[in-house]
């Protein structure tokens, strides 16, 4: 059985001051993986990652994910490559089309964003370049979509599945099937992660915006984006989870570093 891994996706830093006690942080409450958005906020994830890398030790580090569209593929493998080696492969590369409102970002970057279909025709493209290099770092593809989920299955080390706020676990169950029947040999090589949108079941006014729903109501009706406060109950998810879908690589942003790093260290101590 996979062991499991634990990230937070941090999305804020007012400075680097900020953001590497952040980093020290993460580490210190055991977590496996810091992850950086992009942009975080208004900064380029691959300086920060590095300034992260500088005052941790073990911690992991990587983007969720990097929009395709902000970068040519030469600089991108240039960036990788250098926090691959520099941090003698902590660095994970997380890489997807772009998140929605990402266009505007883009055409400030001087960048295209064309249609979402072409969108990931081109990142099958850069991966293929990023793939030239056999001293690559390990590909983190996110999605949850049909071709999204054919390409990860395609080429992902990881996949992370997005799926959409209310997803029940019926749905979900159908997901992870169809991406298990795409995968077809792979399957065994790939490692299956989710990024969760909360603990508990107390509003979040910023979810709220975002999903189209609070936490309260997800948690209410069974979404797979919200675990219980409760560690023990939360871990027992978890590990079912594990074995019925493969599931082992678990992220949530970093407003709940604190009760997901008591969650995790319950499903540690069952054996996860």
């Amino acid at each position: 059985m996979t062991r499991f891994r634990f990230g937070i996706v941090a999305g804020y830093a007012p400075d680097l001051t900020a953001w590497t006690a952040q980093a020290r942080r993460v580490e210190a409450l055991g977590y496996d993986t810091l992850l950086a958005t992009d942009p975080v906020g208004q900064a380029d994830p691959f300086v920060l990652l590095g300034a992260a890398a500088a005052v941790t030790e073990r911690l992991r580090l990587g983007t969720f994910v990097l929009a395709d569209p902000f970068r040519d593929a030469g600089s991108l493998a240039w960036q990788a490559r250098t926090l691959h080696q520099q941090t003698h492969g902590r660095f994970e590369l997380g890489l997807g089309v772009g998140r929605p409102g990402a266009e505007a970002h883009a055409r400030a970057l001087g960048r295209e964003f064309p249609g979402p279909g072409e969108r990931i025709t081109r990142m099958a493209q850069t991966i293929a370049f990023l793939k030239r290099d056999a001293d690559r770092p390990r590909l983190v593809l996110a999605g949850g979509g049909p071709k999204m989920l054919a390409l990860a299955a395609q080429e992902a080390d990881t996949v992370t599945f997005t799926w959409a706020p209310k997803t029940t676990e019926a749905a979900a169950e159908s997901i992870v099937d169809r991406f298990r029947e795409l995968a077809g040999t792979r399957l065994p090589g790939i490692e299956l992660g989710l990024n969760l949108m909360a603990v508990g079941a107390e509003p979040s006014p910023g979810i709220a915006r975002w999903a189209g729903a609070d936490v309260p109501g997800l948690a209410a009706a069974g979404a797979v984006t919200v675990l219980p406060a409760d560690p023990g109950e939360a871990a027992e998810r978890l590990l079912r989870w594990r074995e019925r879908w493969g599931i082992s690589y678990v992220t949530i942003n970093s407003g709940y570093a604190e009760p997901f790093a008591a969650i995790a260290a319950e499903v540690r101590k069952a054996g996860g």
